[in-house]
C-alpha cells in the first residue's frame, strides 16, 4: 500500500495524488462474483431529482462481498487481491477447501497464498475472523458485526478499524473508528486485522474531472443560489448567508438531529469526538 505522487505534465497531474496499487495482483474479476450495476443519476422511479449532484462516472459491476464469514472451519486460500471500484478498500478472493470461491474486504497485510479461517477454532491471526467473546483483549479488528448473524457492518471502509477494550457479561466494549466507546454482544463476529489501502486518504484527486469519473456533479455554494432555490441564497453583493442551514431549513454546524430515543443509546458509553 503506498502513494504515488506524479510529474506536473498537465495541470491535472501537478498535484495529483493516487495510489500505487503495487498491492493488485489480478486485474479481472471473478466472474461467477460480479452483478451488474445500475446508476440512477440520484432520479426516482419518475425520473424527478431527489438528490442533487450524482450522475455521469464510470461504468461499474459490483463484486459480491462476503460480510458474514459463516463458512466456518473450511481453510480458505487467498488467491488474489483485487481493486474495487464499488469501496475504497481492497478485496481479497478466496478459494475455499470445498471448491467455493468468496470475496472479502482485504486487510491490511494479508497475503496471496495465505490461510484464513473463521470459527470459534481459528486462531487471532490477520483475516482470520472470530466472536468478540474470543478475541484478545486490545486486539485490532474490523468488519463488526452490530447484530449476530446480519454481517459486518461497522469500520469497513479503508484504513478504519475499532479496538477491542473490555468484556463484561455478554457484552464487549470497543473503541470505534470515530471515537465513539460503545457495547457490542460478545457473540457479534469480527475479523483481525485493520482494513487494507491506508493511504486513501491521502490521496489527492488533483482536477475536476477525476470527480466527474466517479459521479460526483460540480457542487453549488447555497450562498451563490438565489433565495427561491435556498434559505441561504440572495443579498445584494457576496453576503455572508445567515445561519447555516440545509436546503429544507434544517441548521447545519452543530443543531443535533439524531433521534432522541433511538434504540442504540443505550449501548454508547462515550459519544464521538466532536
Amino acid at each position: 500500500m503506498g502513494l504515488r505522487k506524479f510529474k506536473p505534465v498537465t495541470p491535472g497531474t501537478r498535484f495529483r495524488v493516487g495510489a500505487s496499487f503495487a498491492e493488485i495482483t489480478a486485474t479481472k474479476p471473478e466472474k461467477s462474483l460480479v452483478v451488474s450495476s445500475k446508476k440512477s443519476g440520484g432520479r426516482n422511479n419518475t425520473g424527478k431529482m431527489t438528490m442533487r449532484y450524482m450522475g455521469g462516472g464510470h461504468k461499474k459491476s459490483y463484486r459480491l462481498i462476503d460480510f458474514k464469514r459463516d463458512k466456518f472451519d473450511i481453510p480458505a486460500t487467498v488467491a488474489t487481491v483485487e481493486y474495487d471500484p464499488n469501496r475504497t478498500a481492497r478485496i481479497a478472493l478466496l478459494h475455499y477447501a470445498d471448491g467455493e470461491k468468496r470475496y472479502i474486504i482485504a486487510p491490511e497485510g494479508l497475503q496471496v497464498g495465505s490461510v484464513i479461517l473463521s470459527g470459534d477454532n481459528a486462531a487471532p491471526e490477520v483475516g482470520n475472523t472470530l466472536k468478540l467473546s474470543n478475541i484478545p483483549l486490545g486486539s485490532i479488528i474490523h468488519n463488526v458485526e452490530i447484530h449476530p448473524g446480519k454481517g459486518a457492518q461497522l469500520a469497513r471502509s479503508a484504513g478504519a478499524y475499532a479496538q477491542l477494550a473490555a468484556r463484561d457479561g455478554k457484552y464487549a466494549t470497543l473503541k470505534m473508528p470515530s471515537g465513539e466507546t460503545r457495547l457490542i454482544l460478545t457473540t457479534c463476529l469480527a475479523t483481525i486485522g485493520a482494513v487494507s489501502n491506508s493511504d486513501h486518504a491521502n490521496e489527492v484527486l488533483g482536477k475536476a474531472g477525476r470527480k466527474r469519473w466517479l459521479g460526483r456533479r460540480p457542487r453549488t455554494r447555497p450562498v451563490a443560489m438565489n433565495p427561491v432555490d435556498h434559505p441561504m441564497g440572495g443579498g445584494e453583493g457576496r453576503s455572508s448567508g445567515g445561519h447555516p442551514r440545509s436546503r429544507n431549513g434544517v441548521l447545519a454546524k452543530g443543531y443535533k438531529t439524531r433521534e432522541l430515543k433511538k434504540y442504540s443509546n443505550r449501548y454508547i458509553i462515550e459519544r464521538r469526538k466532536k
